[in-house]
Protein backbone atom coordinates (compact mmCIF):
# COMPACT_ATOMS: atom_id res chain seq x y z
CA UNK A 1 0.00 0.00 0.00
CA UNK A 2 2.80 2.49 0.97
CA UNK A 3 4.84 1.74 -2.34
CA UNK A 4 1.59 2.69 -4.48
CA UNK A 5 1.34 5.81 -2.41
CA UNK A 6 4.46 6.79 -3.02
CA UNK A 7 4.65 6.22 -6.59
CA UNK A 8 1.51 8.63 -6.83
CA UNK A 9 2.92 11.63 -4.79
CA UNK A 10 6.08 10.73 -6.99
CA UNK A 11 3.91 10.84 -10.36
CA UNK A 12 4.64 13.54 -12.81
CA UNK A 13 0.96 14.13 -13.26
CA UNK A 14 0.45 14.63 -9.48
CA UNK A 15 3.30 17.10 -9.18
CA UNK A 16 1.95 19.10 -12.09
CA UNK A 17 -1.81 18.87 -10.54
CA UNK A 18 -0.34 20.61 -7.04
CA UNK A 19 1.36 23.29 -9.33
CA UNK A 20 -2.41 23.54 -11.08
CA UNK A 21 -4.09 24.03 -7.62
CA UNK A 22 -1.03 25.85 -6.36
CA UNK A 23 -1.63 28.86 -9.14
CA UNK A 24 -5.76 28.81 -8.37
CA UNK A 25 -5.20 29.23 -5.16
CA UNK A 26 -2.94 32.05 -5.76
CA UNK A 27 -5.67 33.84 -8.22
CA UNK A 28 -8.63 33.28 -5.96
CA UNK A 29 -6.33 34.79 -3.25
CA UNK A 30 -5.97 37.96 -5.42
CA UNK A 31 -9.42 37.90 -6.32
CA UNK A 32 -10.29 38.80 -2.53
CA UNK A 33 -8.32 41.89 -2.72
CA UNK A 34 -10.83 42.94 -5.05
CA UNK A 35 -13.93 44.72 -3.13
CA UNK A 36 -16.60 44.01 -6.12
CA UNK A 37 -15.48 40.79 -6.96
CA UNK A 38 -15.07 39.52 -2.89
CA UNK A 39 -18.84 41.03 -2.47
CA UNK A 40 -20.16 39.24 -5.28
CA UNK A 41 -18.44 35.90 -5.29
CA UNK A 42 -17.17 36.01 -1.48
CA UNK A 43 -19.01 32.84 -0.07
CA UNK A 44 -17.84 30.88 -3.36
CA UNK A 45 -14.06 32.38 -3.43
CA UNK A 46 -13.78 31.16 0.75
CA UNK A 47 -15.51 28.22 -0.40
CA UNK A 48 -12.90 26.77 -2.83
CA UNK A 49 -10.07 28.39 -0.92
CA UNK A 50 -11.00 26.02 1.92
CA UNK A 51 -11.51 23.21 -0.35
CA UNK A 52 -7.83 23.73 -2.09
CA UNK A 53 -6.75 23.74 1.56
CA UNK A 54 -8.01 20.78 2.31
CA UNK A 55 -6.92 19.13 -0.89
CA UNK A 56 -3.27 20.52 0.34
CA UNK A 57 -3.34 18.52 3.73
CA UNK A 58 -4.34 15.73 1.78
CA UNK A 59 -1.77 15.99 -0.52
CA UNK A 60 0.94 16.40 3.41
CA UNK A 61 -1.05 13.71 4.35
CA UNK A 62 -0.22 11.01 1.29
CA UNK A 63 3.50 12.49 1.35
CA UNK A 64 4.02 12.01 5.47
CA UNK A 65 2.53 8.30 4.53
CA UNK A 66 4.61 7.53 1.89
CA UNK A 67 8.12 8.59 2.97
CA UNK A 68 7.43 8.52 7.06
CA UNK A 69 11.14 9.94 8.62
CA UNK A 70 12.51 10.23 5.45
CA UNK A 71 9.53 13.00 4.77
CA UNK A 72 11.67 15.34 7.72
CA UNK A 73 14.99 14.92 6.65
CA UNK A 74 13.95 16.79 3.23
CA UNK A 75 13.78 20.72 3.60
CA UNK A 76 11.57 21.16 0.95
CA UNK A 77 9.06 19.06 2.89
CA UNK A 78 9.50 20.81 5.93
CA UNK A 79 8.64 24.19 4.01
CA UNK A 80 5.32 22.97 2.87
CA UNK A 81 4.14 21.40 6.52
CA UNK A 82 5.14 25.12 7.73
CA UNK A 83 3.21 26.65 5.29
CA UNK A 84 0.35 24.61 5.62
CA UNK A 85 0.26 24.63 9.34
CA UNK A 86 -0.05 28.30 9.36
CA UNK A 87 -2.74 28.18 6.82
CA UNK A 88 -4.29 25.95 9.23
CA UNK A 89 -3.82 28.47 12.42
CA UNK A 90 -7.42 30.01 13.18
CA UNK A 91 -8.29 33.07 11.58
CA UNK A 92 -11.02 34.94 13.94
CA UNK A 93 -10.29 37.26 17.08
CA UNK A 94 -7.31 37.86 17.96
CA UNK A 95 -5.83 35.31 15.51
CA UNK A 96 -7.54 37.38 12.39
CA UNK A 97 -4.03 39.16 11.31
CA UNK A 98 -3.26 35.10 10.31
CA UNK A 99 -5.94 35.43 7.60
CA UNK A 100 -3.41 37.68 5.61
CA UNK A 101 -0.48 34.28 5.64
CA UNK A 102 -2.81 32.52 3.35
CA UNK A 103 -0.93 33.66 0.97
CA UNK A 104 2.07 32.23 1.80
CA UNK A 105 0.49 29.19 0.32
CA UNK A 106 1.47 30.46 -2.98
CA UNK A 107 5.44 30.12 -2.07
CA UNK A 108 4.96 26.33 -2.50
CA UNK A 109 5.91 26.52 -5.92
CA UNK A 110 9.14 27.12 -4.95
CA UNK A 111 9.24 23.30 -3.69
CA UNK A 112 6.73 22.43 -6.38
CA UNK A 113 8.95 23.61 -9.22
CA UNK A 114 12.18 22.26 -9.87
CA UNK A 115 13.97 25.40 -11.52
CA UNK A 116 12.79 27.74 -8.88
CA UNK A 117 14.16 25.36 -6.39
CA UNK A 118 17.60 25.09 -7.80
CA UNK A 119 17.32 28.95 -7.51
CA UNK A 120 16.46 29.03 -4.38
CA UNK A 121 18.87 26.49 -3.35
CA UNK A 122 21.76 28.78 -5.61
CA UNK A 123 20.97 31.65 -3.35
CA UNK A 124 20.99 29.89 0.07
CA UNK A 125 24.45 28.47 -1.14
CA UNK A 126 25.32 31.83 -1.58
CA UNK A 127 24.82 33.54 1.57
CA UNK A 128 27.94 32.94 3.10
CA UNK A 129 29.95 35.10 0.67
CA UNK A 130 26.72 37.29 0.47
CA UNK A 131 27.91 38.19 4.02
CA UNK A 132 30.92 38.97 3.42
CA UNK A 133 30.45 41.13 1.06
CA UNK A 134 27.71 43.03 3.13
CA UNK A 135 29.64 43.54 5.68
CA UNK A 136 32.45 45.22 3.14
CA UNK A 137 29.37 47.05 2.08
CA UNK A 138 28.42 47.89 5.53
CA UNK A 139 31.95 48.98 6.27
CA UNK A 140 32.34 51.36 3.09
CA UNK A 141 28.58 52.45 4.28
CA UNK A 142 29.83 53.72 7.50
CA UNK A 143 33.10 55.62 6.54
CA UNK A 144 31.36 57.37 3.76
CA UNK A 145 28.63 58.67 6.22
CA UNK A 146 31.53 59.78 8.83
CA UNK A 147 33.15 61.76 5.83
CA UNK A 148 29.69 63.12 4.67
CA UNK A 149 27.99 64.02 7.74
CA UNK A 150 31.67 66.01 8.12
CA UNK A 151 31.51 67.49 4.49
CA UNK A 152 28.38 68.52 4.22
CA UNK A 153 26.76 69.17 7.81
CA UNK A 154 26.46 72.39 7.82
CA UNK A 155 25.68 73.19 3.81
CA UNK A 156 22.79 70.14 3.94
CA UNK A 157 21.39 69.57 7.49
CA UNK A 158 18.60 68.43 5.56
CA UNK A 159 20.05 65.37 4.06
CA UNK A 160 23.57 64.97 6.12
CA UNK A 161 22.78 66.84 9.98
CA UNK A 162 23.92 63.58 12.07
CA UNK A 163 25.32 60.31 11.09
CA UNK A 164 21.79 58.52 10.98
CA UNK A 165 20.65 60.53 8.43
CA UNK A 166 23.74 60.97 6.26
CA UNK A 167 23.39 57.02 6.25
CA UNK A 168 20.09 57.17 5.59
CA UNK A 169 20.65 59.45 2.70
CA UNK A 170 23.86 57.67 1.26
CA UNK A 171 21.32 54.12 1.26
CA UNK A 172 19.15 56.48 -0.83
CA UNK A 173 22.39 57.10 -3.10
CA UNK A 174 23.47 53.66 -3.26
CA UNK A 175 19.84 52.60 -4.29
CA UNK A 176 20.22 55.16 -7.49
CA UNK A 177 16.88 57.12 -5.89
CA UNK A 178 16.94 60.82 -6.83
CA UNK A 179 20.49 60.91 -6.00
CA UNK A 180 21.15 63.90 -8.81
CA UNK A 181 18.89 65.85 -6.57
CA UNK A 182 20.62 65.08 -3.05
CA UNK A 183 23.81 66.17 -5.37
CA UNK A 184 22.67 69.19 -7.15
CA UNK A 185 20.89 70.82 -3.38
CA UNK A 186 24.54 69.71 -1.83
CA UNK A 187 26.89 71.52 -4.34
CA UNK A 188 24.75 74.77 -4.43
CA UNK A 189 26.77 75.20 -1.13
CA UNK A 190 30.03 72.88 -2.19
CA UNK A 191 30.91 73.37 -5.70
CA UNK A 192 33.19 70.15 -5.92
CA UNK A 193 30.97 67.89 -3.65
CA UNK A 194 30.35 66.14 -7.14
CA UNK A 195 33.81 64.25 -6.57
CA UNK A 196 32.55 62.81 -3.33
CA UNK A 197 29.44 61.79 -5.08
CA UNK A 198 30.59 60.15 -8.23
CA UNK A 199 33.26 57.76 -6.01
CA UNK A 200 30.86 56.86 -3.67
CA UNK A 201 28.23 55.51 -6.52
CA UNK A 202 31.10 54.36 -8.02
CA UNK A 203 32.80 51.89 -4.91
CA UNK A 204 28.87 50.86 -3.74
CA UNK A 205 26.79 50.67 -7.03
CA UNK A 206 29.02 49.88 -9.49
CA UNK A 207 31.66 48.09 -7.66
CA UNK A 208 30.11 46.57 -4.51
CA UNK A 209 26.39 46.10 -5.82
CA UNK A 210 27.61 44.12 -8.69
CA UNK A 211 29.77 41.86 -6.31
CA UNK A 212 26.11 40.39 -4.92
CA UNK A 213 25.27 39.53 -8.74
CA UNK A 214 29.02 38.05 -9.27
CA UNK A 215 28.44 35.68 -6.08
CA UNK A 216 24.52 34.33 -7.18
CA UNK A 217 25.32 34.14 -10.41
CA UNK A 218 28.60 31.84 -9.97
CA UNK A 219 26.16 29.99 -7.13
CA UNK A 220 23.63 29.19 -9.63
CA UNK A 221 25.76 27.72 -11.72
CA UNK A 222 27.36 25.55 -9.49
CA UNK A 223 24.19 24.33 -8.39
CA UNK A 224 22.95 24.17 -11.91
CA UNK A 225 25.77 21.87 -12.45
CA UNK A 226 25.20 19.92 -9.61
CA UNK A 227 22.03 19.02 -10.53
CA UNK A 228 22.85 17.89 -14.93
CA UNK A 229 25.53 15.70 -12.80
CA UNK A 230 22.91 14.18 -10.45
CA UNK A 231 20.90 13.85 -13.35
CA UNK A 232 23.21 12.14 -15.41
CA UNK A 233 24.49 9.98 -12.39
CA UNK A 234 20.36 8.81 -12.04
CA UNK A 235 20.18 8.19 -15.70
CA UNK A 236 23.07 6.18 -16.07
CA UNK A 237 22.06 4.13 -12.68
CA UNK A 238 18.36 3.87 -14.26
CA UNK A 239 20.06 3.06 -17.76
CA UNK A 240 20.14 -0.78 -18.66
CA UNK A 241 22.94 -2.30 -18.77
CA UNK A 242 25.25 -2.21 -21.40
CA UNK A 243 25.83 -5.58 -23.62
CA UNK A 244 28.92 -7.40 -22.09
CA UNK A 245 31.00 -8.77 -25.01
CA UNK A 246 31.42 -12.06 -24.67
CA UNK A 247 34.87 -13.26 -23.54
CA UNK A 248 37.35 -14.01 -26.32
CA UNK A 249 37.15 -17.29 -27.63
CA UNK A 250 40.81 -19.31 -26.32
CA UNK A 251 43.21 -19.61 -29.22
CA UNK A 252 43.63 -23.03 -30.27
CA UNK A 253 46.77 -25.00 -28.93
CA UNK A 254 48.27 -25.15 -32.06
CA UNK A 255 48.07 -21.41 -33.02
CA UNK A 256 50.07 -20.89 -29.69
CA UNK A 257 52.75 -23.53 -30.12
CA UNK A 258 53.68 -22.10 -33.90
CA UNK A 259 54.19 -18.86 -32.10
CA UNK A 260 56.19 -20.18 -29.78
CA UNK A 261 58.19 -21.83 -32.34
CA UNK A 262 58.53 -19.00 -34.29
CA UNK A 263 59.56 -16.47 -31.39
CA UNK A 264 62.78 -19.43 -30.91
CA UNK A 265 63.73 -19.16 -34.16
CA UNK A 266 63.91 -15.72 -34.18
CA UNK A 267 66.04 -15.98 -30.68
CA UNK A 268 68.33 -18.42 -32.86
CA UNK A 269 69.10 -16.22 -35.33
CA UNK A 270 69.74 -13.07 -33.21
CA UNK A 271 72.36 -15.29 -31.57
CA UNK A 272 73.88 -15.96 -34.89
CA UNK A 273 74.49 -12.62 -35.91
CA UNK A 274 77.26 -11.35 -35.64
CA UNK A 275 77.47 -8.32 -32.93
Amino acid sequence: MRAHVRSLVDAAWFKRLIVLLILVNGATLGLETWPEVLAEHGTALRALDRALLWTFVAEIALRLYAYRRAFFRDPWNLFDLAVIGIALLPATGPFAVLRVFRVLRVLRLLSAVPSLRMVVTGLFRALPGMASISLLLALLLYVAGVVATKLFQQGSPRHFGDLWTSLFTLFQIMTGDSWSTIARDVMEHQPYAWTFFIVYILVSTFIALNLFIAVAVEALEHGSGRAREREGGEREEGAPAAAVPAPARPVDAEVLAELRALRGEVAELRRALPR
